[in-house]
């Protein structure tokens, strides 16, 4: 199985934003202009963090916002968003977050297969300070593997 395609919409560099909620906000933005998924969604990754706590951050840097599927995911999304200040997310070990990755999964088969083909793209230990310091959507796509057009 592929990841979604990241298409231009659904990158989102340097972003300002004030905390984790408005950082997971931005990436549920970013997957709505893709037409992932209905505005919303957004509010129930915060609700999952809120929740459970932390663990969408996933390695030093990196959050993976998600929630489960439902109503609000219309297909299978991907979007980026690098932060312009990195911003705690509550996590003992991998705060602060520089680089989030919002991700819509309309079944839960896709959501493992997902989640798997996402950490094989980021067990380069450096992967996330270059998307963090990416200069483009092409090259955010390059780094992390994608097709400028197609997913992975």
């Amino acid at each position: 199985m592929t990841l979604p395609p990241l298409l231009d919409d659904a990158i989102v560099l340097r972003a300002h934003v004030d905390d984790w909620r408005a950082a997971v906000r931005e990436a549920g933005r970013a997957l709505v202009r893709s037409g992932s998924t209905r505005s919303e969604y957004a509010d129930r990754m915060i609700a999952v963090i809120e929740e459970f706590g932390a663990y969408v951050v996933i390695a030093p840097g990196l959050a993976l916002a998600h929630a489960r599927p439902g109503p609000d995911v219309l297909h299978e999304g991907l979007s980026v968003v690098t932060l312009d200040e990195p911003v705690p997310f509550g996590h003992p070990h991998n705060d602060p977050v520089h680089v989030v990755v919002g991700l819509a999964v309309s079944n839960a088969e896709e959501h493992v297969a997902s989640v798997a083909r996402l950490a094989n793209a980021f067990n380069d230990s450096g992967i996330v300070g270059r998307i963090a310091n990416a200069e483009s959507a092409d090259e955010v796509r390059a780094l992390l593997g994608f097709d400028r057009a197609a997913g992975a």
